[in-house]
Parts: C-alpha cells; sequence; structure tokens
C-alpha cells in the first residue's frame, strides 16, 4: 500500500501549500503582512525495505523574512522621523525671520534712519517724534519674533510629552506579543501573524526613537535604545517620561526598578529630533534675539545718558529690556517724550553731537551667543543666514532620510511581501501536484481492484 500512502501525503502535503497560498494572497494589501511557503521533506523509506520512500511531509511552515532588512528599515525610520519633526519649525522661523517687513533687521535699520533723518533739524518735533515711533516699531519687531520662538519652544515640548502615551503603548503591545510569540510558539503553532504584528509596533517606535532589536530563539524580541537602556526584554517594557526640575523637563526612562536619566537629544527618531532642535537650534536662536535686544537697548541707553535733553538734564533711557516677558523683551519707556531725546553733546539747542554717537551705534560690536563678535547691524542678518543653512542641512537630510527609508521598504519588500504571479504560479504548480497524487491513488485503487479480481 505504499503507493496510496505515498501519494495520500503528497495530496496532503499540495492543501498544506495550496492553503499557505491563499493566505498570501489574501493578504497581499495587508500592511506588514509576510509571506509565508510550506518546506517539503521527503519521508525515507523504512530500514531494510526495497522502496523509494514513504511520501512526503510538511518539514516546516517558512516565513520570508531578513532580519538584516527589517533593521535597515526601522534605522530609516529613525533617520526620516528625525528630520521630519524639526523641518517644519525650521521653515516657519526662516519665512518670518527673513521676511522684508517682519525682520528685525528691518526694524533696527528703520530706527537708524529715523535718527540719521533727525539729523537735518535736531530739534524738529515731527522728526523726533518718528525716531520714537521707529524705536517702537522696532520694539515690536524684537518681540514678534522672540514671541515666536518662545511659542516654538512649548510646542516642542507639547509634542515630545504627546509621543510619549503612544510609545508606552508600543512598548508594552511589543512585550505582550513576545509572551504571546514565546507561548504559541512553543505549543508548535504557527507565531507569523504574531510576529507581522509585533513587526509593525517596532517599526512605529523605531520612527519615534531609535532603537536596536535582537531576536532571541525562543522567538521574542529584545529592544534597547541606541545608548544600551533597554526598552523590552521579552515580556517585561519600559516607560518613559518626562520629569519636571530645576534645569526644565528631563526625559526618564523607568525599567522595573531602575531609572535612567536620557539626554532626549542623543534618543534619536522624532523625540530626538525635537530635543535636538530645542536645544542646539530654538534656544541658541532665543539666547542670540535677546542678546541683540540687551545690548542694542544698552547701548542706546547708554549713549542717551551721556548726551542733554536741554541746557542742564542728561537724557533718560529710551529703551526697556525685560527678559522674562516673551511679549515685551523690548519696549519704548513709559511716558517717553521728544523732549527727552538727549540728541546734544553739550546742552546747546539744535546741536547733534550725541546724536551722531547714537547713529554710530549701528556700526559697533556686540556679542551673540550664537555668532560670537559681530556689528549690530550684521547680526540680524548672520542669524538668518545660519538658520538658513540649518534648514538647508535639514531639508537635504530629510531628503536623503526618504530615498533611504523608501529603499529599505522596497528591499524588505523583495523578500518579504507578497508577489501575486509568484502565488500564482504557486497555485497552478501545487494544484497540479494535488491533482496527480490523486490520480495516482486512482490508479491505485485498480491495481488493487485488478489483484483482487485475480483471486476472486
Amino acid at each position: 500500500m505504499t503507493i496510496t500512502y505515498n501519494a495520500l501525503s503528497g495530496a496532503l502535503a499540495a492543501q498544506a501549500a495550496l492553503n499557505t497560498v491563499s493566505q498570501n494572497l489574501a493578504n497581499a494589501q495587508t500592511k506588514g503582512y509576510t509571506r509565508q511557503g510550506v518546506l517539503l521533506v521527503a519521508i525515507a523509506s523504512d530500514p531494510g525495505a526495497k522502496s523509494a520512500g514513504n511520501g512526503v511531509q510538511i518539514g516546516s511552515l517558512l516565513r520570508f523574512s531578513d532580519s538584516y532588512k527589517s533593521q535597515q528599515m526601522w534605522r530609516a525610520a529613525s533617520e526620516l522621523g528625525s528630520h521630519a519633526q524639526t523641518q517644519p519649525y525650521l521653515t516657519q522661523l526662516e519665512t518670518v525671520m527673513s521676511d522684508n517687513k517682519s525682520s528685525i533687521s528691518y526694524g533696527v535699520d528703520n530706527f537708524f534712519k529715523a535718527l540719521n533723518a533727525a539729523g537735518v533739524d535736531p530739534t524738529s518735533t515731527p522728526l523726533r517724534q518718528q525716531v520714537i515711533t521707529a524705536a517702537d516699531s522696532m520694539s515690536q519687531q524684537f518681540n514678534s519674533i522672540y514671541n515666536l520662538t518662545a511659542t516654538q519652544l512649548v510646542s516642542v515640548q507639547q509634542q515630545q510629552s504627546a509621543i510619549l502615551p503612544s510609545l508606552n503603548e508600543s512598548l508594552a503591545g511589543i512585550a505582550a506579543l513576545n509572551k504571546q510569540i514565546i507561548e504559541v510558539g512553543a505549543s508548535g503553532s504557527n507565531t507569523s501573524a504574531l510576529i507581522d504584528k509585533r513587526e509593525q509596533l517596532i517599526d512605529g517606535v523605531a520612527s519615534q526613537v531609535a532603537v536596536e532589536v535582537i531576536t532571541n530563539p525562543d522567538g521574542s524580541a529584545n529592544i534597547s535604545l541606541k545608548g544600551g537602556q533597554p526598552l523590552v526584554v521579552t515580556n517585561i517594557s519600559a516607560t518613559l517620561s518626562y520629569q519636571t526640575g530645576t534645569d526644565g523637563p528631563t526625559l526618564t526612562l523607568n525599567f522595573g526598578n531602575t531609572k535612567f536619566k536620557l539626554d532626549d537629544t542623543q534618543v534619536g527618531g522624532q523625540l530626538g529630533g525635537l530635543g535636538d532642535y530645542k536645544k542646539n537650534t530654538l534656544l541658541p536662536l532665543q539666547k542670540s534675539i535677546a542678546d541683540i535686544a540687551e545690548q542694542m537697548s544698552k547701548k542706546v541707553n547708554d549713549q542717551l545718558a551721556l548726551g542733554f535733553k536741554n541746557a542742564t538734564e542728561m537724557g533718560p533711557p529710551l529703551l526697556v529690556f525685560n527678559p522674562a516677558s516673551a511679549l515685551g523683551l523690548l519696549q519704548v519707556a513709559d511716558g517717553f517724550q521728544t523732549g527727552d531725546l538727549a540728541f546734544s553733546s553739550d546742552g546747546t539747542p539744535g546741536d547733534s553731537g550725541n546724536l551722531q554717537q547714537l547713529i554710530d551705534i549701528k556700526s559697533q560690536p556686540i556679542t551673540v551667543t550664537s555668532l560670537g563678535t559681530v556689528l549690530l547691524n550684521d547680526a540680524d542678518t548672520q542669524l538668518v543666514g545660519k538658520l538658513g543653512i540649518d534648514s538647508q542641512q535639514n531639508q537635504s537630510q530629510l531628503r536623503t532620510a526618504t530615498t533611504i527609508r523608501n529603499q529599505s521598504e522596497d528591499d524588505w519588500k523583495s523578500t518579504s511581501a507578497v508577489n501575486t504571479d509568484e502565488e500564482g504560479i504557486n497555485l497552478i504548480e501545487f494544484q497540479n501536484m494535488y491533482q496527480a497524487n490523486m490520480k495516482v491513488i486512482a490508479v491505485a485503487n485498480t491495481l488493487f481492484d485488478s489483484t483482487l479480481q485475480m483471486f476472486g
């Protein structure tokens, strides 16, 4: 009866293969689905038996996956997440700060133009009022852009905090799937669908923070940050949160009973990109704007204090610098009048000696946090230029990261995605295999009947 058993095993193997093909075709458009297959193994003949063998069996179910390609896809997701999160902030700042009518340079230039115009007639009330008006307008330019940086800072911190619940939920989901995969795998059942679900969660986590993934022999996966801090170990997951401290919010990882303080500029992904932007671009820019406002107001006020508004009185401060206020970083002093402008160097009516010293401030050096020592006239232009370079570099890196991510997805698909043409061929081949084995069973039955008739 070996011929019947062989054919029956072949028909059953073909049926199992057809089931796998149908599963692949049913999930051809399922995101993250990894195609499967069957490994057919010949059953050897019994010891001493003179037969070709005892048919075929399913050696194992195959899951077409390449861990290297998956790792590449996850690394690309991290890079893409990092640059994609920061570009909208860079574009917004660059657009506002480089605008001809809203830039700090526009306000500063108009202020010094008003001072120059006042040199025609230092006693003219309209020209003096124009100086005060220009000073107020300049202050509003400073305040508007400084307020934008303050608003962005709040937005970045809120966005970072908003990422954490989703991240923590995904980590808990991966840990739960690890437990299921171990249990289901131990019973001999197929774990491919569970692994697919876990890898989709890992892909989402990788876009939020850069991760390293190690697959264990029992099918579970351990996940850690680039710095080695654990995120998931078998069925235990970490939680991340921002803890408020004297130096601002600190990213903290809690795993078991151990806490790790993290530098959020180094964790990669969306969280790391936002942290890096906040620390290395936004805060230095904000401080630099405050530097320009502070030093300019000091120079103007100090020079006015050296001049005379009348024969006996020295000049009062024109500008008030308030670093504690995002909306009022720079303001014209309350109650300041045209007669308070100390343009005279000796108290003589019509003298413009001190006015010329005020005009010269525009070409004096100041020290700016992100630039070093620069001329006041050039400070904002250099800030905008530096911001433009940062934005262009990030855009270039974003394009590169997008290309690498697309390529890594294509590489993953070449191994793991369902190819309907290939599955169509498999469908025909296994159908033919099934039909051929059923034909063998029919032939075996005919031979058996013929044998019985010989002895009937």
